[in-house]
């Protein structure tokens, strides 16, 4: 072998072995990242050095659900830097709650008619039309539709009612799609907008225990990840936000597998999730950054997400490891607590 040739071969392994030890450093940063954090690292980076959400003041955002959970607690975070709202949800008195809560935290920056509230039941499509024009009647325009409302669901999948699943369609897709599509429509005509969606972790993988749900969920994927790719260019954002366990009534409104039945268990303070404020700040930063999907959820739920999105090899061993039960134990903070047939599970 010439002296050139041995000089090439050191060379080069030198290079891949640089590029080797690159990757691996990096593979170890990245997962004590995702050990550390509380929401996907892009996520981090715009809570760090992003835009704020007072580049929305003076936006007018319209959410669903804004009554409780994690649609007040955006409403809250946004109405801190002077955003507009309109706010709908079922309960009218809950609804002049939060705008009042608004207000207050908005500090002057907002007044009485910056806030508009339209208490609906959006499972009523045909109220949907109705309700838009009179947010746009009342603000002349839309910024950005927020969809928040929605129910979770625990069950065993054999013995969920069909009633159920309709049910859940109803409200977690369809009025969700009808309203967006109407929102879409006003954002061709003005030439911008922003839609939207509060998704779930359980959207980006299967979970146990919660069939109906974690469909309507992977639906909301396929609708909203389509309609990014047809307005690509047209200045029309579409955002998934997909939190993990957070701290709201949304486990005690679930449904079960019975049709009108109600999980009914609350979620505890020793309970490992996030809360309701945090997960709304992110919300609010996911929207000023025009995020495309935004996952948030404590340890160890972001390097269990990573891992089951770009190692699913690595997650399916996983998986069997931790069994049905444990990832709904990871996920509630408790063993499985529903009856089916006076068996308990």
């Amino acid at each position: 072998m010439s002296s050139v040739s041995k000089i090439f071969e050191k060379y080069t392994m030198t290079v891949l072995e640089t590029i080797g030890a690159g990757v691996l450093t990096y593979g170890v940063l990245h997962l004590l990242a995702l050990c550390l954090v509380d929401c996907d690292l892009e996520l981090t980076f715009y809570s760090l050095f992003g835009k704020s959400p007072r580049k929305l003041k003076g936006k007018v955002v319209f959410i669903t659900g804004a009554s409780s959970g994690i649609g007040e607690h955006t409403a809250k975070a946004l109405a801190k830097h002077g955003v507009r709202l309109v706010l709908t949800a079922r309960r009218p008195n809950e609804l002049e709650r939060v705008k009042t809560e608004c207000l207050q935290l908005a500090k002057n920056q907002l007044g009485d008619k910056d806030i508009l509230v339209i208490p609906f039941d959006i499972t009523d499509l045909s109220l949907h039309k109705g309700v838009f024009q009179q947010a746009l009647s009342h603000f002349g325009t839309i910024d950005i539709l927020v969809n928040n409302a929605g129910r979770s669901q625990r069950a065993l999948f054999e013995h969920i009612d069909m009633a159920v699943d309709k049910q859940m369609f109803e409200l977690n897709v369809f009025a969700v799609v009808n309203l967006t599509r109407l929102a879409v429509k006003h954002f061709n005509e003005k030439g911008a907008g922003h839609v939207a969606v509060v998704s779930s972790l359980a959207g980006v993988f299967g979970v146990p225990y919660s069939a109906t749900y974690t469909a309507t969920k992977h639906a909301i994927h396929g609708y909203f990840d389509g309609l990014r790719i047809e307005k690509m260019g047209q200045n029309i954002a579409v955002t998934l936000l997909c939190p993990g366990p957070t701290f709201t009534n949304f486990l005690q409104e679930s449904f079960t597998e019975k049709d009108g039945q109600k999980y009914g268990i609350p979620a505890e303070r020793k309970d490992r999730r996030m809360t309701g404020e945090r997960c709304g700040q992110l919300c609010a930063i996911a929207l000023a950054n025009r995020t495309q999907e935004s996952w948030m959820g404590l340890f160890p739920l972001m390097p269990f997400v990573y891992t089951a999105v770009y190692f699913p090899t690595v997650s399916k061993i996983a998986l069997r490891l931790l069994g049905p039960r444990g990832l709904f134990k990871m996920r509630d903070s408790k063993d499985i607590q529903f009856d089916q047939g006076k068996q308990k599970l």
